[in-house]
């Protein structure tokens, strides 16, 4: 057989096919057991081990070591798991992604595949999906992604057969870079972690690895088992590239995960070959010998792979779990914070640049929680530079203010752009509400934020033209900045709560004092202009002031408003 450009498509084509499935499998998954793999990661105690056990579980019914980590950096984030339960988890969801290698070898490899019964499987799917039930519609979503991968997976062994059978393959491919004894082993765990970044799947690259086993001209045990110790460190640098623009717990949390699956390679490379004979041990005289087709060599290879997959992570984990602690010290110690600010002012709660659906509305509730706190604290700045007489001090409040708005509008772009990433997936109706309100209350965050800003310049441009208020007017404004103090810390206290018990009430009784004190202002601001008590820049400078504060006050009512679902 010729492998031409067509061939060659065919072959991206069905490794897509297989992508897109796996993809849609997921999501549907994420959707119809989201809040109970949620609800799992919630009630991690210190114990690691429930820690692994977890990640495990998660990654095998979810099928996304992906998905798995994007909830396990958000929980880090929110304060429900610290840094250290979560390398616990990502090492047990390193063991959950092998289960991937024994379902496709169980239900695509064996005598009975299911692509044989794909459509049918679409044909139950498809009535699902169309159904007004989100449980239903999800499940259906999940049928259609499962017959859907092993559609992609069937293609892609077609394929791949027919690169086995041509001869010039192990020529050209295999048996060049096959004759440096143990050097040899090194090129292809380099291959496989090559191939894991170009696909960006672990599991699109292991399914490449099983079509190609095995046979005449396929790759051998050995090689096949090198390659796969490069798809795990593959799979570590696709998210540290992912995390090169996230926060900096992304950058740890992804440094983690890089750091204990190259540990796991290294120390594999030393114990290889004692190692696939304790492989081979396994296969043949254990349970999984049932498990091979009879006289079948590539079945025997295969199952051989999966095995060395499953005990490479088992007994990787083993040897670090007693290390989680100094793990953990050493990406700090990698990434420290730069600063204070560091910490608070990156995107804190997104764990991945790629939305996972669902999983990630908590998240972007999260970010919120933290921009509303943000914008609390420049009210406090404000307040401070009003009265404060030293200019280092004074100078030190109008920079930090000056940072903070120029952090909030990057909050807002990257908010409102993941929010709109999100809303692109299928979502419940209830999702899709709380995601408009959502993208509301960053548009009036923000907006608070740009008028504590030129609050902040009002007052840059009062004390730089030596004007100066009477005590009176100090006085007042500071009433409205401590009114306003509690108007956001009731806002903040009702973005942390569930959507569903937010009141309010609470949140309409201080706008209305917020209103009245401002007209008392106004009235009286008025008065005092007649009588001529204060000049004319002053004036305008004070109306400036509690003016400016109201409208803040009025942002901040639309933002509990928006909470609650009135927008």
């Amino acid at each position: 057989m010729t492998f031409g450009v067509f061939e060659i498509l065919s072959l991206i084509g069905a490794l897509g096919f297989f992508i897109f499935g796996m993809k849609i499998m997921s999501d549907g998954i994420q959707k119809f057991a989201g809040d109970q793999m949620r609800s799992i990661l919630r009630q991690i105690t210190q114990n690691r081990f429930a820690g692994i056990l977890t990640g495990f579980g998660t990654t095998a019914i979810i099928q996304s070591s992906s998905a798995t980590t994007v909830m396990i950096v958000s929980f880090v984030n929110a304060g429900l798991l610290s840094l250290r339960q979560a390398i616990g988890v990502i090492m047990g969801a390193n063991i959950g992604t092998t289960v991937t290698a024994f379902l496709l070898l169980a239900f695509g490899f064996g005598k009975f595949s299911i692509s044989d019964y794909s459509l049918p499987i679409i044909a139950i799917g498809i009535p699902l999906f169309f159904i007004n039930h989100s449980k239903i519609k999800s499940f259906g979503e999940f049928l259609i992604g499962f017959a859907i991968l092993f559609m992609g997976l069937d293609a892609l062994k077609e394929l791949m057969s027919f690169i086995k059978e041509d001869p010039s393959f192990l020529q050209n491919f295999i048996q060049p870079l096959d004759q440096f004894g143990f050097g040899s082993v090194i090129i292809f765990v380099l291959i496989g972690t090559l191939l894991t970044v170009i696909v960006q799947s672990s599991s699109a690259a292991m399914a490449i690895t099983l079509s190609l086993c095995g046979g005449a001209n396929g790759l051998s045990f050995e090689l096949a088992a090198a390659i796969i110790l490069g798809e795990n460190i593959g799979t570590t640098i696709t998210a540290n590239m992912a995390a090169l623009i996230g926060n900096i717990h992304a950058k740890r949390a992804a440094l983690a995960h890089l750091f204990f699956n190259v540990f796991g390679v290294i120390w594999m490379l030393i114990a290889f070959y004692p190692f696939l004979q304790f492989v081979h041990f396994l296969v043949s005289e254990t349970f999984f010998n049932a498990l091979i087709i009879d006289g079948d060599t590539e079945s025997s290879t295969r199952w051989s792979l999966a095995v060395f997959h499953l005990f490479f992570n088992i007994f990787n984990t083993l040897i670090l779990v007693g290390f989680i602690a100094n793990i953990q010290k050493l990406v700090i110690r990698i990434l420290p914070p730069k600063n204070d600010d560091d910490e608070m002012f990156n995107l804190k709660y997104f764990s991945s640049t790629i939305p996972m659906g669902e999983l990630s509305i908590i998240e972007a509730q999260k970010e919120i929680v933290k921009f509303g706190k943000i914008v609390s604290r420049m009210n406090d700045f404000c307040r401070h530079i009003l009265t404060e007489k030293k200019d280092s001090e004074f100078n030190k409040y109008i920079e930090r203010i000056e940072k903070y708005e120029d952090i909030t509008d990057k909050m807002e772009v990257e908010v409102a752009s993941y929010l709109t990433k999100v809303s692109e997936n299928e979502l419940s109706e209830r999702s899709s509400i709380k995601i408009r309100g959502m993208l509301s209350m960053v548009g009036d965050l923000e907006r608070m934020a740009d008028i504590y800003y030129q609050i902040s310049k009002t007052t840059l441009r009062k004390r730089n033209n030596k004007i100066w208020f009477t005590p009176n007017q100090r006085e007042r404004i500071i009433e409205i900045y401590n009114l306003m103090e509690e108007i956001l810390e009731t806002m903040c206290l009702n973005l942390e709560m569930r959507y569903s018990e937010v009141e309010l009430s609470k949140a309409k009784v201080l706008e209305k004092s917020l209103n009245k004190l401002r007209k008392e202002i106004r009235k009286e601001h008025f008065l005092n202009v007649e009588k001529g008590e204060y000049p004319f820049n002053n004036s305008i400078l004070y109306s400036d002031l509690f003016n400016s504060l109201e409208k803040v006050g009025d942002h901040a009512i639309n933002v509990t408003e928006s909470i609650t679902g009135e927008v």
